[in-house]
This record gives structure tokens, sequence and C-alpha cells, in this order.
């Protein structure tokens, strides 16, 4: 049943990936055009969806933690300990997660594929 649970939640992680390296990846000429616009779109999905989403989760297990140790487990003190164990996990999370965001960021930035921006594309004031 676990099995089922990872391979479920391993797919639905990785799926919008998929997506996202499938559109955009139009070049007819090939080349390292696509290869960088894949990059690009991998950044952005993990900048723009994946993170926000973790985090969110993070929240959710933090808030669930405080839940089980200040309102569920008020004189027990097997609940009080699992919802510590709880918010402890998921302040670890929000650091592995902002720390994996530090890396990718900083991956993107020595790489130049933070910069969207190319001087075709900032618009130039007309001349007579």
């Amino acid at each position: 049943m676990k099995r089922a649970i990872y391979t479920l939640a391993s797919a639905a992680l990785f799926a919008p990936v998929f997506l996202v390296s499938a559109q955009g990846i139009t070049d007819p000429g090939g080349g390292a055009g696509d290869f960088e616009r894949l990059l690009k779109n991998i950044l952005d999905f993990i900048n723009d969806v994946l993170i926000p989403f973790i985090i969110g989760i993070g929240f959710l297990v933090f808030v669930w933690g405080m839940f089980k140790y200040f309102i569920a487990g008020g004189s027990d003190e097997e609940k009080q300990k699992e919802g510590k164990s709880l918010m402890i996990y998921a302040t670890l999370g929000f650091v592995l997660i902002v720390i994996f965001w530090g890396v990718v960021n900083l991956l993107a930035s020595s790489t130049g594929l933070e910069d969207d921006r190319q001087l075709d594309d900032i618009p130039q004031v007309p001349t007579i």
C-alpha cells in the first residue's frame, strides 16, 4: 500500500515537468536553443509551482502539529509528542526547501538561465 502511494505521489510530482517541457519547444533547427528553453521551463516550474506547493504543504503540517500539540493533546502526552515531532519535521522541511531553492537559483544565475530578457526584447525609443 505504501509503495503504491509513493508511486502515485512521485508520478504526480513529475507529471507537470513533462508537461512544461512539452510546451514551447518548437524550434525546427534544433540545437542548444531547445535545451536552454527546456531548462528555463523547468526552472520556472520549480520557482513558480513546486517551491510554493511544498512550502504550503509544510505550513499545513506545521499547523496540524500545533493542533495536535495544543488542542488535541491537551493532557495526553503521547499526542503532544506527535504534535511536537510534526512541528520539528515541518521546520526542518522549511529549512531544506529554502536551501534547495537557493541552490537552484544559484545554479540558474551562474549559468545565465534566470535572465529571460534579451536585447531584442527591450523596447527601443524610435529615432528620426
